[in-house]
């Protein structure tokens, strides 16, 4: 590998992660953002996101001087030999991507543009955007200055993207030209040696393509849940079942309370304007988006079924964040639940090991928020599981029990046997699974 001056703009989750990584194979990397006080949280070794590993792996490339950070994006642009896009894209009112900072950037970069550059787009953008960047940064660069164009994909989970970054299963390089794909594809040696080869427009649809496919694997197992439940199947079976054959696998078959995150609600919506753009129904997308919308208020519906009105009624809510290891509450369930809660008339305690402080500017006073699992339950007549923390995979359901007014249970995630809450005395209602009922009091609602 040969190593390259890097400049990252964007310090966000796929900026940051992805630059420090750059720096940890060998390279010179800056990290850019006109954010003085996240640059000067960085410069002090205070992480913008919770990621495992990430903070570590920062302080030694700095100690090391192969990761640094700035504001002065446009000398940064300067000496760079690859400028990485790596800025939001988020959704926008009309549930498109919003490409307002990824324009600004290419005009930064134009008007900068003092030699040969590749020019990468990391961030989530619809197909076309390549050609927009291109036009820009053309249109700001001095007059024939050379330089080159990449899509580059990013496929990171949030709570293992330093494994998945410095372990990919797989870099997607869309360039202009053969030798923008080299320097790109020389960049990620260390990481893996599965490399897609693609046009600019081929590589921006694939992250597309490949969040909507998982996206759509989950609703489908999550409508699988919901005919189990009339039928009296198990839909943990089911996915066992189906997920054994090959050609479907396991993975993204874990029935449950929805997809949330940066990535899944923002990405389909954005496939889904991709299609009507170009004049195309993707009828199946919008069913995925549906369903997905539906699981929480679902989990609302099985709380009713025992406890009939939730007036005047102390709710747990377990877990903000919408998956473990993470802190981001972007889309999380748990916005959507809370909220329903309370304007049925309920209080609401809230658990949540990392995510409070997110979710505290999304919800408000809304709920109380703990960081003490047990104090969160304690003294509650329900509570909902909505995060799979390992805090609540490994809850002492016999003293969740003596705190809790009543055994009443919705697990949105699935986390515990069914013979065991049977045994133990809960009435426990979960995702496509057969109910446990111990004191059941079936009370006709409307929500």
């Amino acid at each position: 590998m040969i190593v390259k001056k890097i400049a990252v703009i964007g310090t966000g989750y796929v900026g940051l992660v992805s630059g420090t990584c750059f720096a940890e194979a060998g390279n010179q990397v800056t990290c850019c953002d006109i954010n003085q006080s996240k640059i000067s949280n960085l410069l002090k070794g205070i992480m913008p996101i919770y990621e495992p590993g990430l903070k570590e792996l920062v302080q030694t490339n700095v100690e090391k001087e192969q990761l640094h950070f700035t504001t002065e994006i446009e000398q940064a642009v300067r000496d760079a030999e690859v400028v990485y896009i790596a800025v939001g894209t988020p959704m926008s009112a009309t549930g498109e991507a919003d490409l307002t900072y990824v324009k600004e950037v290419a005009e930064t970069i134009g008007r900068n543009l003092n030699g040969y550059k590749v020019i990468v787009t990391k961030s989530t953008v619809p197909v076309g955007t390549g050609k927009l960047v291109e036009g820009i940064v053309r249109n700001f660069a001095p007059k024939g200055q050379a330089f080159d164009i990449v899509s580059n994909p990013e496929f990171l989970r949030e709570g293992a993207a330093i494994k998945d970054s410095m372990n990919m299963e797989r870099a997607v390089i869309g360039a202009t030209s053969d030798k923008a794909y080299e320097i790109i594809a020389d960049l990620h040696k260390p990481f893996t040696s599965n490399i897609v080869k693609a046009s600019v427009e081929s590589a921006e649809l694939i992250k597309y393509a490949a969040n909507a496919f998982l996206a759509t694997k989950i609703s489908f197992i999550n409508d699988i849940a919901n005919i189990c439940e009339r039928v009296g199947a198990d839909v943990t079976k089911v996915s066992e079942g189906i997920g054994l054959d090959s050609r479907i696998g396991r993975k993204f078959l874990q029935a449950g309370v929805g997809f949330g995150g940066s990535c899944f609600p923002k990405d389909t919506s954005a496939l889904l304007h991709i299609a009507e753009d170009c004049g195309y129904d993707f009828n199946l997308i919008k069913a995925v988006m549906e369903t997905n919308a539906g699981q929480r208020t679902q989990v609302v519906e099985k709380l009713l079924a025992p406890l009939g009105s939730l007036k005047g009624k102390t709710i747990s809510v377990l877990g903000l964040a919408f998956k473990p290891d993470t802190d981001d509450v972007r889309f999380a369930p748990a916005l959507d639940i809370i909220p329903q809660l309370k304007a049925l008339g309920a209080q609401v305690k809230a658990f949540d090991p990392i995510a409070i402080p997110e979710a505290k500017k999304q919800l408000g006073s809304l709920c109380e928020y703990s960081e003490d699992l047990y104090e969160t339950i304690k003294h509650t007549d329900a509570c909902i599981v909505l995060t799979d923390w390992k805090e609540v995979k490994g809850l002492d359901l016999v003293k969740a029990k003596r705190l809790l007014k009543r055994p009443v249970m919705i697990d949105g995630r699935n986390l515990f046997d069914l013979d065991v809450m049977h045994d133990l005395g809960y009435t426990y209602l979960s995702m496509g699974r057969p109910a446990v009922y111990i004191e059941k009091v079936m009370v006709s609602h409307v929500i």
